[in-house]
C-alpha cells in the first residue's frame, strides 16, 4: 500500500483542470526532435568507425552517438501511447530508421506498456513493467541492472534465430511471442495473445528486423561491412539499455508486492518526477520520462508539455503535499531512496519479531 497522509485526499479533479489544455500532440515537435536526434546518431555512428581506435574523436563520438539513439529509441514509448490511428508514417519512419535498426520495434512495446497503466494491472503479478524491488534484497536491482549487457544478444538470437525457426514450428511460435516478443523488467511476463494497440501488422516488423539483422551479419561474414560495425553496434545498444535500466529503476518506488490493485493516484504516488537539470536530467531521462510520476496521472499527455504540466501544478494546486511527495532530485536520490527501502525491508525479514519489538520500544523510551 501507498502511504498517504491521514485522510488527505489526491487532488485528481482539480489537477486535471489545470492541464486539460495540454493534451494535444505537436506533431512538429515530434518529428523535429526525432529526425535530429536519429540522424544525429547515425553520423556519430559513422564517426566512430572512421576515427582512429580509442581516439578523442572517437569516444567523443560515441558517448553523442549512444545518447543521441537513446533519445531517438525512447520515442517507442510516446508510440504506446499517441491516439489509435495516428502518426502512421512517424511510426513507419521510426522503426525503419531506428527500431527495426536496434532490433527493438514498436510492437515490442505496444499494448504492452499499455497494460502496464491500467488500474487492474499496474504493480500487480500481470504488470510485465514492475517489480517490488523495494520489498526484495537489493542484489534483484544489481541483476536488473547487469541484464542489461545480455539484452543485445538476447535480441540477435530473437530475430536471427528464433523468428525463421518458430514460422516452421508452430509451438515455437506461441512460445516466442509469449516469451520474447516483449520490452518489459520481468523475466517471467507472458504476453497475451492479443497484446497489441496500434501494431496490427506486427509480422512486418518481425520479418523486417529478420531481415536487416540477417544482411547485417551476412555483410560483415563477406567482408562488405567490417566486424567493427557489429560490436559498435552492440556496444551501444548496451549502454542504451544500461542507462535504461537505470532510469527505470528511478521511475517508480516499487513498494506494490503484487497482490493490490492500485487507484491511478495510488499509481502516482508509486512513480517518481525528477525534474532535475533540462540538460543533464534530460539525458538519462529523455523525451519527457523525467516526469515520469505526473505521466502516470496524465498519460496522453505528450511528452513536450509534461513539463508545463509540473510547473503548473506545482503552483496552481491549492494543496500539493501529496504532488510533490513524488519529486526527487536527481537520479542518485532515485537510486539511494529505492536501495535503503530494499535494504531495510530485508533487515526487517530477516531480524526476528521479537528483536524489532525490543528495539522500537528502546528507541521509544
Amino acid at each position: 500500500m501507498i502511504e498517504t497522509t491521514a485522510g488527505q485526499e489526491f487532488p485528481l479533479r482539480e489537477a486535471h483542470n489545470l492541464v486539460r489544455d495540454l493534451m494535444t500532440p505537436n506533431p512538429w515537435i515530434y518529428w523535429i526532435d526525432f529526425l535530429f536526434h536519429n540522424a544525429l546518431g547515425w553520423a556519430a555512428f559513422v564517426t566512430v568507425l572512421s576515427t582512429p581506435l580509442f581516439s578523442v574523436w572517437q569516444m567523443a563520438a560515441a558517448i553523442v552517438a549512444i545518447l543521441a539513439f537513446y533519445r531517438a529509441a525512447i520515442f517507442i514509448h510516446e508510440l504506446a501511447h499517441l491516439k489509435k490511428g495516428t502518426f502512421r508514417l512517424f511510426r513507419l519512419i521510426w522503426n525503419v530508421s531506428c527500431g527495426i535498426p536496434l532490433l527493438v520495434p514498436s510492437f515490442t512495446y505496444d499494448g504492452v506498456h499499455n497494460d502496464h497503466h491500467k488500474r487492474d494491472v499496474y504493480g500487480t503479478s500481470k504488470d510485465g513493467e514492475y517489480i517490488p524491488f523495494a520489498t526484495l534484497k537489493p542484489r534483484a536491482m544489481i541483476g536488473y541492472v547487469l541484464l542489461s549487457f545480455l539484452l543485445p544478444f538476447f535480441f540477435i538470437v530473437r530475430f536471427l534465430l528464433l523468428t525463421p525457426l518458430s514460422y516452421v514450428i508452430p509451438p515455437l511460435r506461441k512460445l516466442v511471442w509469449e516469451r520474447a516478443s516483449s520490452l518489459t523488467i520481468d523475466m517471467s511476463y507472458q504476453r497475451a495473445e492479443n497484446a497489441i494497440r496500434n501494431d496490427k501488422h506486427w509480422r512486418l516488423q518481425e520479418f523486417a528486423t529478420f531481415v536487416f539483422v540477417t544482411t547485417a551479419i551476412t555483410c560483415i561474414a563477406l567482408g562488405i561491412l567490417t566486424y567493427k560495425a557489429l560490436i559498435l553496434w552492440y556496444a551501444i545498444a548496451m549502454f542504451i539499455f544500461f542507462i535504461n535500466s537505470l532510469r527505470t529503476l528511478s521511475a517508480h518506488a516499487y513498494r506494490n508486492p503484487g497482490d493490490h490493485e492500485m487507484e491511478f493516484a495510488e499509481q502516482y504516488l508509486d512513480s517518481i518526477n525528477v525534474p532535475g537539470n533540462l540538460f543533464i536530467t534530460g539525458l538519462w531521462a529523455p523525451v519527457g520520462l523525467r516526469y515520469h510520476a505526473t505521466h502516470h496521472l496524465f498519460m496522453s499527455l505528450p511528452y513536450h508539455n509534461l513539463g508545463k504540466a509540473q510547473r503548473r501544478l506545482v503552483a496552481g494546486l491549492s494543496d500539493n503535499t501529496l504532488y510533490l511527495k513524488t519529486v526527487r532530485t536527481s537520479m542518485w536520490d532515485a537510486l539511494r531512496r529505492i536501495w535503503e527501502e530494499a535494504s531495510a525491508s530485508t533487515v526487517s525479514r530477516d531480524v526476528p519479531a521479537a528483536t524489532l519489538d525490543a528495539v522500537a520500544r528502546q528507541r521509544n523510551a
